[in-house]
């Protein structure tokens, strides 16, 4: 009864997801990229007709609105597919290398979610150089060390957990690592990312973090 309890509410999530049209909501509102608007002639200010004024998401609302966007995701297969259709990886490195530790946090954690079992988003985070990007961060000293540790922790989800597995591997993911994080990283990435198999999730969250740990500081040594 149980199991059959927790099948209605997840099938009722999925609808919700649905009906709600949450993630094209997403891309049209808290993740659109808003350009600076200018008031360019008096007629705009004497106009008897209303004009809608537009403002950046706050950091606040960026990083709600992904990790809303990460539970899509992995919540409902679909929302992968309507991601993709909205170029949700390209809007995505855009924040990534552009906002704060805030939402460059979630960013990260979206990513992973997004392309799961997505051929078509994996594809589009390696023409987006992803690898490159997330190496600059981690290399660089002056970044935060939690935001560097979660670079880790995606490497080690990226690699172990994300490509290949329902899809065929990226093609250039191995070497890009190699090429920006260095022989030694590298070789220490692969190796740890088939960390948890037969852990809980408490457990593998552990892990996650400990081989992150590692991750970072054969960087800092490289």
């Amino acid at each position: 009864m149980a199991a059959i309890n927790s099948k209605v509410k997840w099938a009722g999530l999925r609808a919700v997801i649905d009906s709600l049209k949450v993630v094209p909501v997403l891309f049209q509102h808290s993740l659109k990229e808003v350009e600076d608007q200018t008031v360019t002639n008096l007629g705009h200010i004497f106009t008897v007709e209303p004009m809608n004024i537009t403002s950046p998401s706050t950091d606040d609302e960026v990083a709600l609105a992904l990790r809303l966007l990460e539970g899509c995701c992995l919540l409902h297969p679909e929302s992968n597919i309507l991601a993709h259709q909205h170029k949700a990886i390209t809007v995505l490195m855009n924040i990534l290398s552009t906002r704060g530790v805030l939402e460059q946090g979630a960013c990260l954690d979206a990513l992973i979610a997004i392309m799961l079992d997505s051929s078509s988003n994996q594809m589009d985070f390696e023409a987006c150089n992803g690898i490159e990007e997330v190496a600059l961060l981690i290399r660089d000293k002056q970044v935060e060390e939690n935001l560097r540790l979660k670079c880790g922790e995606f490497l080690l989800l990226l690699i172990g957990h994300v490509n290949g597995r329902e899809t065929p591997p990226m093609m250039t993911v191995h070497e890009d690592v190699r090429r920006f994080l260095g022989e030694k990283s590298a070789s220490l990435i692969w190796a740890a990312s088939q960390f948890g198999s037969t852990l809980d999730p408490e457990q593998r969250l552990t892990a996650l973090h400990i081989q992150a740990r590692r991750v970072l500081e054969s960087i800092d040594l490289y």
